[in-house]
């Protein structure tokens, strides 16, 4: 009666302005909302094919990896030997840093083992309690105690790397492997970062078949020592190195590809392509570019030395007997029996014996704690990569002989 319906009127039309401005702060923000949800797809459907294009590729690469198994394929192999050693658990305080290279000229796995340092092994035997001071005080571990028991971790390690990669190779691709183990460390003498080898070893399937692993009265490292030759650095704890009977760089398949699938674009010399006396002549070329003084012996009458090598350093020198074979099958074990006679002859001090082909596991077997060196085509491939000489093998003829 007085007013009440302009009042009315003003709080309705309050109300439409109101419910105005909700339904446009409604739209804006369904309008936002619709606009992340088509972002929020995109980005999903975005990440959804990222993911199918990598499982793509990686279940590609493995069929690719399983067909390179199934060929033998180097770096197949190599990569798989990785796969398998890279999962195997081991206590804190080990490296995890494994390297494995797989020779398929010589059926041959080069595994580099990084150790954890001496300091794994704990300082302290036991611990008393001294009553009249309330204190527990700590016994000190013998240094010979803590030497013998870091001797015998690397030696089981060892042995569970030939077991693991033995087992993991159903094919049996792999008929010989070579251990090489060292460690990080600093030298306290110099300062500066070292990685010696503590450890190193060469054993064939057969050899390894017939051990009890789980024999309570096993002593691992008799076993390394005794039964596969094993250097084993006698004082691990002062960082005393040993020479790896074969460097891990003559088999890492990511600097050694022997045969070259592109052979009209590489024009790196074949070494296939010379004759036994060039490849001999090549060898010799190679050692003295590796410092050491070299003599070729004719071809006839050489008594079985292609090559001799003087190396002059006054402890590790000595007088090398080099037999060089162009091969493109497996050197015969008979040829590294002679090698070893011939260096007996001659009073040498060490056999090398260099292929551009490879070994079986009778002939590492025979090489076994002998002071002989078997440098199949790969390890040829490696020392002339290492020394700048252009060399690859290509086999694209028939088999030859020196």
């Amino acid at each position: 009666m007085f007013g009440g319906q302009q009042r009315y009127e003003i709080a309705v039309a309050d109300a439409e302005r109101e419910f105005a401005q909700a339904q446009d702060e409604h739209r804006r923000r369904e309008s936002q909302r619709q606009r992340k949800v088509v972002e929020a797809r995109q980005a999903h459907e975005q990440r959804v094919a990222e993911a199918q294009r990598g499982t793509s590729a990686y279940n590609m690469h493995l069929d690719e990896l399983a067909a390179g198994l199934r060929e033998g394929d180097r770096h197949s192999v190599s990569e798989y030997m990785e796969l398998v050693l890279r999962e195997s658990p081991y206590p804190a305080g080990f490296p995890a840093e494994r390297r494995a290279g797989y020779v398929p000229e010589s059926s041959l796995l080069a595994v580099e083992w990084y150790l954890p340092t001496v300091e794994v092994i704990p300082q302290h035997k036991s611990f008393r309690h001294v009553k009249t001071r309330k204190a527990v005080e700590p016994t000190a571990r013998p240094l010979p105690e803590i030497r013998q028991i870091y001797q015998r971790v690397i030696a089981q390690v060892a042995l569970r790397t030939l077991r693991e990669v033995f087992d993991a190779d159903p094919g049996e691709l792999i008929s010989t492997i070579v251990f090489n183990g060292r460690v990080h460390a600093v030298d306290p003498v110099t300062g500066q970062r070292i990685q010696p080898h503590l450890i190193t070893l060469r054993a064939t399937r057969e050899q390894f078949a017939p051990l009890v692993l789980s024999e309570p009265k096993f002593d691992p490292v008799a076993c390394i020592r005794r039964h596969f030759f094993a250097d084993v650095s006698p004082h691990p704890d002062e960082l005393i190195p040993v020479e790896p009977v074969m460097p891990y760089s003559m088999a890492d398949p990511r600097a050694v590809d022997p045969v070259d699938v592109i052979s009209d674009i590489d024009k790196r010399p074949n070494l296939l392509d010379l004759t036994p006396k060039e490849f001999e002549a090549f060898i010799q070329n190679l050692f003295a570019k590796m410092g050491f003084d070299t003599q070729l012996f004719q071809a006839s009458g050489d008594g079985g030395v292609d090559c001799v090598a003087y190396d002059p350093h006054p402890i590790t020198g000595g007088k090398f007997i080099i037999q060089a074979k162009l091969y493109t099958h497996t050197v015969q074990p008979t040829h590294v029996r002679d090698l070893w006679g011939t260096v007996q002859h001659e009073g040498a001090t060490k056999g090398i014996m260099i292929t551009t082909s490879g070994y079986g596991p009778d002939s590492y077997k025979f090489a076994g704690g002998k002071p002989l060196n078997l440098i199949d085509g790969s390890g040829l491939l490696a020392l002339c990569h290492q020394h700048s000489i252009p060399a690859r093998i290509l086999n694209n003829r028939k088999k030859k002989r020196s």
